[in-house]
């Protein structure tokens, strides 16, 4: 296993919950694994929108400082989040299912 997938697993096994992906062990009913499934597309748009932000210059006259800098990741996540509560990518609805599907057959 490379280690991209490696981290991949760890942050969805919460291994690797330091880093802030949604762990998905703990769901007991499906109203929790869809609330994990949220999260975990919350915290894969927050990652995009990030990088698509680190391309947007500060050349503008209310841009830049230390001020913005210490809220952009808050806005992203911001927008991430709403993104995700209004269907984001869809892979909320997917990710509910087999997270349900994983707790059934113990895999986790």
């Amino acid at each position: 296993m490379d280690n991209f997938l490696e981290l991949q697993l760890a942050n969805a096994t919460g291994t690797g919950r330091a880093q802030g992906a949604p762990n998905i062990g703990g769901a007991r009913n499906e109203t929790e694994a869809r609330a994990i499934a949220e999260d975990f597309e919350s915290f894969f748009l927050s990652q995009m929108i990030e990088q698509m932000f680190s391309q947007v210059g500060e050349e503008n006259p209310f841009g830049g400082g230390s001020g913005e800098r210490a809220f952009t990741g808050l806005l992203h996540e911001e927008y991430a989040k709403v993104m995700a509560q209004s269907g984001g990518l869809g892979l909320a609805d997917r990710l509910t299912s087999e997270i349900l599907r994983y707790q059934e057959t113990g895999e986790i």
